[in-house]
């Protein structure tokens, strides 16, 4: 109980402001994530400047794991960069 409390508080608190973010960030998600939902992240790749996405079709909160062929080469090459 106490972590849906936490999670619904947090869902309610205005976006922070992440232009400030200068360091690289690879975001990944499925299209179809209830978790996180896949908005979410879009808006958090938008907000930060130079954010790379990564949406995987047919896939939920595990894209990274169902699409895992995909996104292993993804993410060795984003962190040799």
């Amino acid at each position: 109980m106490r972590q849906l409390k936490a999670i619904t508080t947090w869902g309610r608190q205005a976006p922070q402001d992440l232009g400030s973010i200068r360091i690289p960030v690879l975001i990944a998600n499925g299209d179809n994530d209830i978790m996180v939902p896949t908005v979410n992240s879009t808006d958090m790749a938008r907000r930060i400047p130079g954010a790379q996405l990564v949406i995987y079709e047919d896939a939920g909160h595990g894209g990274i794991f169902q699409n895992h062929a995909d996104f292993v080469p993804k993410a060795l090459s984003f962190l040799e960069a």
